[in-house]
């Protein structure tokens, strides 16, 4: 069944050309909708402690098999992929309305969906890195979507050889990880966590899944591809870069956490990286005017205060890092639609150049008041629960990566 839905998507993305050509661009949402609706229906089994594993014959001559794998952390990943790709279909309808290149569009964005999904249901190191450098390559055609532009061309050039060269170190990562456990499943390599852990190749281990992970995740300094690819249209800027690609490195990290995390160098790394991805992320931010440069920025300095918190060894800062993910997806893609909005009503995204647009604009107004409300941590909304999580785990753990975060 999980099989089926991933194939599913990805053939959805070789139709979708000829379901815009008819007019029908809209009716494209029905795929992740029922794709969330899918997913929702195993909601009550994965919280209930079950998981779902799923090992279809791939290649039986190397003992390699695509294996998937839905448990609470994949199915979360998976909700957020489909629901909020849901609206993402729905916005990119309107927001491209008319452009000639929309069924290529839509076509690399059911690709980009379909290989996410992959990569987060991956039980097999093989598979996820199958589907991981699928995501790196859709991420490319969709951020130089208008090649005509140099910039574009640039922004996607930088994105593809920044993530392509972090999924290289990941391929070493995974080979010496799958020869330290004997196997390359990872269902079996959480099972050998401490083991692992006293392995002689733990460090170079640790230290080439993580330059994969920092690579994909915009992590300081390999953070500058993410500000740069705000030249793609404003739907890919929402999917991708607020929602789901660039968390794809933080759901590696966080799945290979209770394998790793034990070990030294595991926080020695991560929390250092995270704390300096926030600093730049925070300066680059204030000095930004461009609406979906600030948006970026404020998306690094997410980034890198999930990577800390899955560094972080206190037992609430897991459920800290699911909660300010979750917050942060929903806020971060809804701002980034408003900047869209904006762009095209008033021609401009230079915050130095707009001013009263609440009254031309109330309702685009009240929906950037309200989620900017849940980024800043007020309640009640979400995001005030996702900081305070991460408050109450910091603080347990040590004060210095509070100080520094102020």
């Amino acid at each position: 069944m999980l099989a089926t839905l991933v194939f599913s998507t990805l053939a959805a993305g070789v139709l979708a050309p000829a379901v815009v050509r008819r007019g029908l661009a809209h009716t494209l949402a029905l795929l992740p909708a029922g794709l969330f609706v899918a997913f929702l229906s195993w909601w009550p089994d994965v919280t209930g402690g079950q998981v779902v594993l799923q090992q279809l014959t791939w290649i039986p001559s190397l003992d390699v098999a695509l294996s998937l794998r839905l448990d609470g952390l994949s199915l979360l990943f998976a909700l957020l992929i489909t629901g909020i790709g849901t609206f993402i279909y729905l916005y990119a309808a309107s927001y491209l309305h008319g452009q000639a290149d929309l069924p290529r569009f839509f076509a690399f964005l059911t690709l980009f969906m379909g290989a996410m999904l992959g990569a987060v249901l991956a039980d097999d190191l093989i598979a996820l890195l199958v589907f991981w450098e699928l995501t790196s390559l859709t991420s490319f055609l969709l951020i130089g979507y208008e090649p005509e532009k140099p910039q574009a061309r640039r922004a996607a050039q930088q994105g593809l050889l920044i993530t392509v060269a972090g999924g290289l170190s990941l391929l070493a990562g995974a080979i010496l990880l799958g020869m330290a456990a004997g196997s390359m499943r990872i269902t079996d390599i959480l099972a050998q966590g401490p083991a692992l852990v006293a392995h002689p190749m733990a460090p170079a281990i640790i230290v080439l899944v993580a330059i994969g992970a920092f690579a994909k995740s915009a992590q300081a300094p390999l953070h500058a591809w993410l500000a740069n690819a705000m030249a793609a249209p404003t739907p890919v800027s929402a999917f991708l870069h607020s929602a789901t690609m660039v968390k794809l490195g933080v759901y590696l990290l966080a799945r290979l956490n209770p394998a790793l995390g034990e070990h030294a160098w595991w926080s020695s790394l991560l929390v250092p990286v995270g704390l300096l991805t926030m600093f730049m992320g925070t300066v680059l931010a204030l000095r930004a005017s461009d609406l979906k440069r600030v948006l970026a920025y404020s998306t690094v300095v997410s980034l890198g205060t999930l990577v800390t918190l899955i560094g972080l060894p206190h037992p609430m800062a897991a459920t800290a890092m699911v909660t300010f993910l979750l917050a942060h997806a929903l806020y971060k893609a809804c701002l980034f639609m408003v900047a869209g909005i904006v762009d095209h009503a008033a021609g401009t995204r230079d915050a130095t150049r707009l001013g009263g647009l609440a009254r031309a604009m109330p309702l685009t107004a009240l929906v950037a008041v309200l989620a900017g409300l849940s980024m800043a941590g007020l309640p009640p909304f979400v995001g005030f629960i996702g900081k305070e999580l991460i408050y109450e785990a910091a603080l347990g753990g040590a004060w210095w990566p509070v100080a520094v975060a102020l």
